[in-house]
């Protein structure tokens, strides 16, 4: 697809491709245990956040099923990365998007994440015209599974141990939206009300 530029532009964030020299800034994060029993692919030491950056320093677009985008949460004025957000292309045919994040605990419930997901949201269906996006999120999450809510997403299913997951079993909620419902959520707003005058 053509006519996207990054940096991406949120009120109070750039989202960015990734750097080689942002493993540090990730590090601090994505070394965290309240982190860590939430991401896929274990990172507890400095060499594992280096590999997960080169990682993400190659998801730089969408072009075809399969593909991931991951920026950089990087807020304005002081340019600290407060963590990622990244879109995968699940499913061409039926037009089917994932969205996954990570944030700096230091900088969670500052609203941030609901900035960039936003941001990724109309990227999903405004941009790549995807039909539906989904996001996986672990039952003990409660402060994900309520950021869906607040976006607009629909909780359709909660699979109980259904998997061991780090050794543990694991909760995972499926939270998704469609491109009409994320359009008419973000696009109307309802109208203040106003008393009567006669």
């Amino acid at each position: 697809m053509t006519g996207l530029e990054f940096p991406l532009a949120t009120e109070r964030l750039q989202l960015r491709h990734f750097e080689r020299a942002d493993a540090a800034l990730v590090g601090r994060y994505h070394m965290l245990p309240a982190v860590q029993r939430y991401l896929v692919r274990p990172t507890r030491y400095p060499e594992d956040v280096a590999a997960a950056v080169e990682i993400m320093r190659g998801q730089v677009c969408l072009q075809r099923p399969g593909d991931t985008l991951t920026l950089a949460m990087q807020r304005k004025g002081d340019k600290a990365v407060l963590g990622h957000v990244s879109l995968h292309w699940s499913d061409a045919t039926a037009g089917q998007g994932e969205l996954l994040f990570a944030i700096d605990p230091a900088f969670a419930g500052g609203g941030f994440l609901t900035e960039a997901l936003t941001a990724m949201l109309d990227l999903a269906f405004g941009h790549y015209g995807i039909h539906r996006v989904f996001v996986r999120c672990d039952g003990r999450n409660h402060h994900s599974a309520k950021l869906m809510q607040k976006l607009g997403m629909r909780l359709e299913a909660h699979y109980r141990e259904h998997a061991l997951f780090q050794g543990e079993w694991d909760e995972e909620l499926h939270f998704a939206i469609l491109d009409r419902e994320w359009q008419a959520s973000s696009k109307v707003h309802p109208l203040p009300l106003r008393e009567r005058v006669a």
